[in-house]
């Protein structure tokens, strides 16, 4: 009798130490974070865990950076947990060594050495800076089906290093039937080799499902998705590749469902006709966010100004409303965002319901559970 007391009273003891670790009422918070197109997104759990995944390119007297830490600060994080840089482009660690400056980061995440060619400030990067950041940290090189320690999140790696995962996730596998209308891009319509590299990651919080698949490419999406759907269906996605045509294939996106997409395009990045129709046209999304309006999309293919966190630092005086062609970088008078910026923030609760904040005008909308 006495024994059956003793257990009683440990078990009940370990019940409080569970509860009191595990925070009454706290969301799983996300932040979009304007880096022109760049995709950087703020992960905190409720257990305090957090993830940062790319840093943008910088910008002109560290913008990027300083918008970074905007959101950490907003969160209040004394350190990053880690840091996933999905692949090998400037606009996606370019601010990287400014933000590794700012706030201890205690694990450095890729998906292993740069394979495309590109210019000397990458080579200087890869070589001696990256190095050195991580030379006091810790540094993990991920595959398909490596688990990100987020307490109280499971995250996966469903793709890195042009691999992608085999086995379908927890309720995914079943067929996609929009695989028999795939129409391959051209081999190095991509965008960069190092786009089909890209990291990217399934996250689970309970009910709630998100993904952030970084600049995964077209074909790439492909061999994620197709005969089966391996990753399943999404509350919540991160639009890749900032919404760019060489990613964001009917095959992914009508496949994931998502009732939520987060588009972090640029003024002149991302958005052109074929990405919107395929996200308009994608079964069961309640609504598209977006960072910025996109002259790219015109009115034709654009959402509400209460769905847009920022706006241009010159404004055009009349919206156009036919979508503009894709200008040549370097173009000059082109519409730019270097001043104020917003963030999208999304807090998920355990049961699946979740809401989405536009931090410009503190527009919300609560998305009940499934």
């Amino acid at each position: 009798m006495r024994a059956a007391a003793t257990a009683f009273l440990l078990t009940f003891a370990l019940c409080v130490v569970a509860v009191a670790q595990t925070p009454e009422g706290k969301t799983f918070d996300i932040y979009v974070i304007d880096v022109e197109g760049g995709n950087s997104t703020l992960f905190v759990a409720p257990s305090g865990d957090s993830t940062l995944i790319d840093t943008g390119s910088g910008g002109p007297n560290n913008r990027d950076g300083n918008r970074i830490m905007a959101a950490v600060s907003d969160a209040g994080l004394n350190h990053i947990d880690h840091l996933i840089t999905t692949h090998w482009h400037g606009d996606h660690f370019g601010g990287m060594a400014d933000v590794a400056s700012r706030i201890p980061v205690r694990d450095f995440v890729d998906h292993g050495p740069n394979i495309q060619p590109q210019n000397a400030r990458t080579d200087e990067f890869m070589n001696k800076t990256y190095p050195g950041l991580y030379a006091e940290a810790k540094h993990t090189v991920v595959k398909p089906g490596d688990k990100i320690p987020m307490r109280g999140l499971d995250w996966t790696i469903v793709s890195a290093a042009g691999e992608v995962i085999k086995t379908p996730l927890p309720g995914a596998g079943a067929p996609n039937p929009a695989c028999a209308s795939f129409v391959p891009k051209a081999a190095g319509d991509d965008g960069g080799v190092e786009n089909t590299q890209s990291v990217g990651s399934v996250i689970t919080f309970g009910k709630f499902r998100m993904a952030h698949l970084g600049d995964l490419t077209w074909n790439k999406e492909h061999d994620l998705m197709c005969p089966i759907n391996r990753i399943g269906t999404l509350d919540v996605w991160i639009v890749s590749h900032h919404g760019l045509a060489l990613s964001d294939s009917p095959q992914l996106v009508h496949a994931i469902r998502p009732r939520v997409a987060i588009m972090n395009d640029g003024p002149r990045k991302g958005g052109p006709p074929s990405t919107m129709q395929t996200l308009f046209t994608s079964p069961g999304l309640e609504d598209l966010w977006e960072i910025h309006f996109s002259i790219l999309s015109g009115q034709q293919y654009t959402v509400p100004g209460l769905f847009i966190a920022n706006t241009m630092d010159d404004p055009i005086t009349a919206m156009p409303i036919d979508p503009a062609p894709q200008p040549a970088p370097g173009t000059p008078g082109l519409p730019t965002h270097d001043g104020k910026a917003y963030y999208i923030k999304v807090s998920a609760q355990a049961d699946g319901t979740f809401t989405v904040t536009n931090q410009r005008n503190m527009f919300s909308k609560t998305y009940a559970a499934r």
